[in-house]
């Protein structure tokens, strides 16, 4: 039995050293293929990835700065600079890399005329990177990098400059304080003009000290391309000049001028007096500058900045009859010959509605109608038409629609609903009341009835330039045919040059030229107030237009009427700048009448 005990014991152990043994090759063969393992692992990471890990290494230990770039100019149709750059540093201090914090107080608060408050507050604020100032001239910038102070960084970007200051103001806007379009066409062209920025890659070590050996790296900024628009300096200058008289003789509210080209819809002008400082587009008047709250300043700024050519609405009054009459004779409601009779009023419904002339204009024509404003023919003539199918030329003529101009904000039309649009309403709006439209509205939607019938869309951008390689990017824009029928146009054309040659727009007239143009006087909202709207629309030359404008003056004081003081408005600007764009005088032949037959 001790023999069998002994077996069965020798039996154990060895079979225990066979496992013990087979653990040990088990666990060798594991670690060997661990190692395996890892040393391929480290192989690919090495040898395959390591641009991948150098570069997030390179990441981890960079500072990165923003370079901004160049703004693409913004440029008259003649390539006069319109919106340009100015080269200015941005000053920012670096907190691991600052020696002498003191110093750098110092010097800052000195060159950049700060509190020290303000300046050690950034200064010793621990931040991968605190900016100091932005927009410095750059000769105070380059006094700054002269004291070569570590940590201290002068980086140079770009600021907008309008050499014009105020011209065009509300139309070309202005930049933020990162370069960003904020109003006008610099918001707009906004994808155009703003360019790429470009970065300073600066490498530190853990700590965040710059590694002075490394240096810096630069990606390089791309300039915006240059917006070429239709604006015209000279044209600007001088309808600006303009409208600034009548602002201060009128003691006027606001003064708008537009001039556009009537067969392309290319705005030569856009006058919104009073204009603002664009280098300088947050400053209040003296008097608006006290005790202003946050909200109250931002609701002077936007009164402000303003486009009221486009932004707001009014009732037009009688430029609006321009509209009637063609609606009138696309309708076959009424020709050049028709009979209408003026006893200075006409009842619709239970409302009395009356004439400009209180003694009324008698027997009249409907081209002696047109060219005494005669508010009684335009209602009947309304009524003629019918709610219904004036309301379709109303659609037809795209004013219940918005232009399209290439600026934003635009605001739409004001208009009754058919289903409301009874007698009364009618009548009103047949001689431009109790509805409200836009003046570039009125203007575009009465250049496609004088211009053979063709609706444009009113633009300023031309096109977009690299300055860098050439490229240009041209715009195009909307064209819709059949407004009105060329003999309508015609008939049109040749009762607008009556009211000027003979009616009530004869102080538009300009000796040389054939003009067509019709007045307006009409009543600011609420009615009874005393304040009038005058305004004038004119278009030259009569028998082949080729420019269209108007002039409307808000609340004037003293003489409010139309042909009073809006008309000699046109006439002065269409006596510079007919002669200027190369339309040519008129010489009349002997025996031959100055109208269109």
């Amino acid at each position: 039995m001790s023999g069998r005990k002994e077996k069965d014991l020798d039996f154990l152990h060895s079979s225990l050293r066979f496992h013990h043994r087979k653990k040990i090759t088990i666990t060798a063969f594991l670690l060997i293929g661990a190692c395996i393992f890892l040393i391929g692992r480290l192989t690919h990471f090495m040898i395959f990835c390591s641009e991948h890990y150098a570069e997030a290494a390179r990441e981890l230990h960079e500072r990165e700065r923003t370079i901004k770039a160049a703004r693409g100019r913004i440029l008259d149709r003649d390539g006069n600079v319109l919106a340009d750059n100015r080269t200015v540093c941005t000053i920012s201090v670096i907190y691991h890399q600052v020696k002498d914090r003191e110093e750098v107080i110092r010097v800052l608060c000195r060159e950049l005329d700060l509190s020290e408050e303000y300046v050690r507050k950034r200064v010793e604020k621990r931040s991968s990177m605190e900016r100091i100032k932005s927009n410095v001239d750059k000769k105070i910038g380059d006094r700054i990098r002269e004291y070569d102070l570590p940590g201290v960084k002068v980086d140079e970007d770009y600021k907008r400059y309008y050499p014009y200051g105020e011209l065009a103001s509300k139309v070309l806007g202005f930049t933020g304080a990162d370069n960003q379009g904020i109003l006008g066409l610099e918001v707009k062209y906004e994808e155009y003009l703003q360019g790429t920025k470009g970065q300073i890659l600066t490498m530190t070590d853990a700590k965040g000290i710059e590694v002075e050996r490394e240096g810096e790296r630069r990606v390089e900024p791309i300039a915006g391309m240059d917006l070429v628009t239709s604006l015209d300096v000279n044209i600007q200058t001088y309808a600006t000049q303009l409208a600034k008289q009548a602002y201060l003789t009128k003691e006027a509210q606001s003064v708008s001028i537009m001039v556009m080209n009537v067969k392309t819809g290319e705005l030569l002008s856009m006058v919104n007096y009073p204009e603002f400082d664009l280098n300088d587009p947050y400053a209040l008047d003296d008097g608006n500058t006290e005790a202003q709250n946050g909200v109250v300043m931002q609701e002077l700024l936007n009164a402000k900045w303003r486009n009221g050519c486009i932004n707001d609405t009014y009732e037009p009054g009688s430029t609006f009859k321009i509209i009637t009459a063609a609606a009138g004779l696309e309708a076959g409601v009424v020709t050049t010959d028709s009979s209408f009779y003026c006893p200075g009023y006409v009842v619709v419904d239970d409302r009395r509605i009356r004439c400009h002339k209180i003694a009324g204009h008698g027997s009249q024509d409907f081209v002696h109608a047109v060219m005494n404003s005669c508010n009684p023919a335009f209602v009947t003539l309304g009524l003629r038409i019918g709610a219904e199918k004036y309301y379709e030329y109303f659609e037809k003529f795209c004013l219940k629609k918005k232009t399209g101009i290439d600026l934003p904000g635009e605001a739409g039309t004001i208009m009754h609903p058919l289903e409301h649009m009874g007698n009364v309403e009618l009548a009103t709006v047949s001689f431009g009341q109790s509805f409200q439209i836009t003046p570039l509205q009125l203007l575009c939607t009465a250049a496609s009835i004088v211009n053979g019938g063709v609706r444009v869309t009113p633009h300023f951008g031309i096109k977009a330039i690299n300055s860098a390689t050439g490229e240009e990017r041209e715009f195009s824009y909307p064209v819709t045919e059949g407004i009105v029928s060329p003999k309508t146009s015609e008939t049109m054309r040749y009762m607008l040059e009556k009211v000027v040659s003979e009616g009530g727009g004869k102080n538009g007239r300009v000796e040389g030229y054939r003009i067509g143009g019709k007045t307006a006087t009409s009543q600011t909202l609420p009615r009874g107030s005393g304040q009038y709207i005058s305004s004038f629309l004119a278009f030259a030359p009569a028998n082949d237009p080729q420019v269209i404008a108007i002039a409307i003056i808000n609340r004037p004081k003293g003489a409010y009427y139309g042909g009073q003081i809006a008309a000699p408005i046109l006439r002065q600007l269409y006596e510079n700048i007919l002669p200027y764009l190369g339309i040519m005088r008129y010489t009349i032949q002997e025996g031959e009448s100055p109208l269109l037959d």
